[in-house]
């Protein structure tokens, strides 16, 4: 992955060592600002000379580009997310058409997109026409797509949080509710209660001190809430799915974190649901940052009935730095 001339000097130092020519993506910023070249600038067009270069002495393969709309994160609606979706392949077509004519053919690029807002809102194009909501953003994606098939490149769709999702992602609604839901959430953080504190919060409101703080839940905030942390009902009578997004939610939540700490809050409502030692599931913010903390996952089954938090895999993470 690359996005600066001088990063090509790696790249032949690579097929140097190893008579290999390695596979590169072209990182491309289509607004996020946080990694990419800029299409259209000057350094864009001095990088792909460059890399066609290489390329034709076999020194490298140029594999595609690459984009990550991180800023889709703001989307609010399936229509935000999906226009996102269609500026990353719009960002990326404009570059391929730079690629090809510095190349003088056609090159068979892959051009991978996606945040996981966009990479969820994909699956609008695959929904029934049911509603007007995002139809014209779902027509004007169609179109950039037949664009990309058209010059001959392939669409490739990448995601780093979507097989988990958290409550930034629920935040975004970038899927009906039927689709992208509470029960969409697979990772949550198991805690304990510390300690009561029957009126010590707003307006006499309880409080309770919980087992995780920064170092197990991260410090990411939500745009849907102000808290870092949102309990879910497992192993807590009588309680359901909530019924809303997160900015709606109005039950325990984590509003305050130290290092080790949490202090649940849940204005209006009473201590008793809860009780000292009581082992309780927290839904993350973000579950990249929050997962970050452990060395492993314990996998469980929902839909084994009677036995659905029996731990029946253990997945090693990859971490450290």
């Amino acid at each position: 992955m690359i996005d600066h001339p001088s990063q090509l000097r790696s790249v032949a130092a690579i097929h140097t060592k190893t008579s290999i020519p390695p596979l590169i993506f072209i990182k491309i910023d289509m607004g996020g600002q946080r990694a990419g070249v800029i299409p259209g600038t000057d350094i864009c067009s001095q990088l792909i000379s460059s890399v066609i270069s290489l390329a034709n002495r076999d020194v490298c393969i140029l594999h595609g580009l690459y984009s990550h709309a991180g800023h889709s994160y703001s989307s609010s609606s399936q229509t935000a997310a999906l226009d996102y979706l269609r500026q990353e392949f719009e960002a990326l077509l404009i570059t391929s058409e730079e690629v090809h004519s510095a190349a003088g053919t056609r090159l068979p690029l892959i051009l991978s997109v996606g945040a996981t807002p966009t990479s969820s809102a994909i699956r609008n194009l695959l929904l029934p026409s049911t509603s007007s909501e995002g139809s014209n953003e779902i027509s004007a994606l169609k179109a950039t797509m037949r664009a990309i098939r058209d010059v001959g490149c392939e669409i490739e769709i990448h995601a780093g949080v979507y097989p988990m999702l958290d409550m930034q992602q629920l935040a975004t609604h970038a899927l009906p509710e039927d689709i992208l839901s509470w029960s969409s959430v697979a990772i949550t953080i198991l805690a304990e209660i510390a300690s009561l504190y029957p009126s010590r919060g707003v307006a006499g409101s309880p409080e309770a001190l919980i087992t995780a703080g920064s170092l197990a839940l991260g410090r990411e905030p939500c745009k849907a809430y102000p808290g870092w942390g949102i309990l879910s009902p497992w192993n807590r009578t009588s309680f359901a799915l909530p019924n809303t997004g997160p900015e709606g939610y109005s039950g325990w939540q984590i509003s305050r974190i130290s290092q080790e700490h949490g202090i649940l809050t849940n204005p209006g409502k009473n201590d008793s649901e809860l009780s000292i030692g009581q082992k309780v599931r927290v839904w993350p913010n973000h579950a990249c940052i929050a997962g970050a903390g452990y060395g492993w996952y314990l996998i469980v089954d929902e839909t084994r009935k009677g036995k659905e938090d029996e731990i029946i895999d253990v997945w090693v993470r990859w971490r450290g730095w």
